[in-house]
């Protein structure tokens, strides 16, 4: 094959341009905003989340997860590490597996693509929004006052969360002119709605809690991580984890100190005399008293299993990735099109979502390595 398109300029776009590049192959990236890695330089909080050392497939989710293994399993979190440092900078797990930049910065992760980009000699085309494709033995691109032909396209132009940063899910259209289907859209890592008169009081707290999901009394997920309360529901990174499983009707419970026993929590309750001070964060303590007060529950219940309807969620504006895409049974293992032939895909337009900690970014890399490498062969 000779020129490669890359249809977006994200994180998967721009790992996919490099492997390609150092191969040797003309490539061609646009990108319809005006500057690359928008998205990727808001990643980890702006700290750069890259990837994570435990990327097991059971991270993800998938019309095919063994897919999502096998693709993980040739370019996994020791090569995507290997891969960012090889265009510079230094990469370092934190306590929990999850990878950063030895800075703490995302947008240097972005400015190491971009200079490698550059250092390669990349066609990069901004303010460039594909809005067709067609095929007659080679790729026809067009976009309001441009063309271009191309013997591959890899469609890397994310999906539908996050619009802000360029990715409204427009160019789902894209596939489904080769006869591409959607499975169901909706948003991920997200913050989640409950009353508003259970959380307004609250608003502004973040602690480290454990968090469960419970449905028709089961618990369906359960993990640790920040909670911070919001006007009108929850946030937080144990927040975002467990929006992939929770739905509208679910309850969230909270354990507020999740290394102390009831036992020794109502001892110290009784001993300062119902007051949570040096247990929780004085503003919580305060709702809490308040909400005991009111007959809601005694302060070890409050503490230990303080519950929250979950009213939905805030959509795709404030999810950071999207949940469903093009079914990975329409593509083979390099993640080229099974209805077209020299198109592939990377990234988040794919039906693949995963957990929150450097696991999407993950894929992002690891998918785009797999059309890179299926390209190379052909």
């Amino acid at each position: 094959m000779k020129k490669i398109a890359i249809i977006g300029g994200g994180a998967a776009g721009m790992a996919c341009a490099v492997h390609l590049l150092r191969a040797g192959r003309e490539v061609v990236l646009l990108e319809r905003g005006g500057r690359l890695g928008r998205k990727l330089s808001a990643t980890g909080n702006g700290q750069g989340n890259v990837t994570n050392t435990d990327c097991s497939a059971a991270h993800y989710f998938s019309d095919d997860r063994r897919k999502v293994g096998r693709i993980l399993s040739r370019f996994g979190s020791k090569e995507t590490v290997g891969f960012l440092e090889s265009m510079g900078g230094i990469f370092l797990p934190d306590a929990r597996g999850r990878v950063y930049p030895a800075g703490r910065q995302a947008s240097a992760v972005t400015d190491l693509f971009r200079a490698e980009l550059e250092s390669l000699g990349a066609d990069i085309c901004l303010g460039t929004q594909v809005q067709k494709i067609a095929y007659d033995g080679a790729f026809t691109l067009g976009w309001e006052g441009g063309h271009m032909r191309a013997d591959a396209v890899v469609l890397a132009a994310g999906g539908k969360a996050a619009p802000n940063f360029g990715t409204d899910g427009s160019a789902y259209a894209l596939a489904q002119t080769f006869g591409h289907t959607l499975t169901p859209l909706s948003p991920a890592l997200v913050r989640l709605k409950s009353d508003p008169a259970l959380v307004r009081a609250l608003k502004g707290i973040r602690i480290d809690a454990s968090l469960k999901v419970l449905r028709q009394g089961s618990i369906c997920f359960e993990c640790r991580g920040d909670v911070l309360f919001t006007e009108n529901g929850v946030s937080g990174d144990a927040v975002f984890r467990a929006s992939s499983y929770a739905k509208k009707g679910d309850t969230l419970e909270i354990d507020f100190v999740p290394d102390v026993e009831e036992e020794r929590l109502q001892r110290a309750i009784e001993t300062s005399g119902g007051s949570l001070l040096c247990i929780v964060p004085n503003g919580l303590g305060r709702a809490l008293l308040k909400r005991a007060e009111c007959g809601h529950g005694t302060l070890v219940s409050l503490l230990k299993k303080f519950t929250l309807p979950v009213l939905g969620d805030c959509g795709f504006e404030n999810a950071q990735v999207t949940k469903g895409g093009i079914p990975l049974l329409e593509t083979d293992e390099n993640l080229q099109s099974v209805k077209r032939q020299g198109l592939f895909f990377a990234g988040e337009i794919l039906n693949v979502d995963g957990e929150c900690g450097g696991y999407n970014l993950q894929w992002a890399f690891a998918s785009a390595h797999a059309a890179a490498e299926g390209i190379l062969q052909c």
